[in-house]
């Protein structure tokens, strides 16, 4: 249970063709170069994920802790508020006493969610959502196609015959619109059409994938165009995040501003008001 089907195969093919120490090789290769690429989005994510856990922690401490102690001063002195300190003061008064709703409806909305999205048709309309998200849907396509290149052309360089390969790689995709695409495909094949037929027909895979496949296929060199598919997806996938990580530092700060110029606004200019009252 804690080898992949991909492992399975690759090993029968090997053992069945005598190429099991070039499978395992294969195998491991494939394994280490699986683990970079993975660690480097992993990696990319990092900071974003900080800063917005830190500003979420702030804004809980700012409406349960910091405004409520405000509120009472103002009330004091009964001063007349604008109408950005009363929202504030009216989203404080909702964190202070409905946080156990809070976190009940987000934890009912969040196991709600799960349990849709474990349903065919969440499934693939969610899949299909993520794929449409300007920049990140783009991402996610380069690297859902980087893995099925690497292990497509992992399982055909072992000899396993390209309708089991094909099959095996739809069921480790986790994504609908590719499994779809790569079982039709699969059809087409065993219908006696070449591979890169129906993955230059279908929209939803990179024309450069059908049309070096048909390379591959013309020259009996499949896994080396594969593999070489894979790597050139790394590389854009990788300059991608890059790319979202840097426009993303510069769109934190802009937000980080606006949100301490509207507390600035908010709880400052009232204070301000009262001391000129003195």
């Amino acid at each position: 249970k804690y080898f992949s089907k991909i492992y399975i195969a690759s090993i029968k093919a090997g053992e069945a063709g005598g190429l099991l120490d070039k499978v395992l090789i294969r195998l491991a290769d494939n394994l280490d170069k699986e683990r970079a690429f993975k660690s480097k989005i992993k990696g990319a994510m990092v900071y974003p994920t900080i800063i917005v856990i830190g500003m979420g922690g702030v804004v809980f401490i700012m409406m349960t802790i910091v405004v409520p102690k405000l509120t009472t001063l103002y009330k004091e002195f009964n001063a007349t508020l604008p109408f950005a300190t009363q929202l504030l003061i009216s989203l404080s008064d909702i964190f202070v006493n409905f946080w156990w709703l809070m976190i009940a409806s987000g934890a009912g909305l969040f196991f709600l969610f799960q349990s849709w999205k474990k349903t065919p048709l969440g499934k693939k309309l969610l899949d299909n959502l993520i794929l449409q998200i300007p920049i990140w849907g783009k991402i996610k396509k380069e690297t859902i196609m980087a893995e099925f290149t690497r292990t497509l052309g992992l399982l055909v360089g072992t000899g396993l015959p390209i309708i089991d390969a094909l099959t095996i790689v739809a069921d480790s995709i986790d994504n609908t619109i590719f499994k779809e695409g790569l079982l039709e495909a699969s059809r087409q094949v065993e219908k006696g059409f070449p591979l890169g037929q129906p993955l230059s027909q279908n929209p939803v895979f990179p024309a450069i994938v059908g049309q070096m496949v048909k390379v591959g296929e013309e020259t009996g060199k499949l896994d080396e165009a594969l593999l070489k598919l894979a790597t050139y997806f790394e590389a854009e996938s990788e300059e991608m995040l890059k790319g979202l990580t840097t426009a993303i530092e510069p769109l934190i700060m802009i937000v980080l501003g606006l949100g301490v110029a509207f507390l600035i606004w908010a709880i400052i200019m009232p204070i301000y008001k009262l001391t000129e009252s003195f």
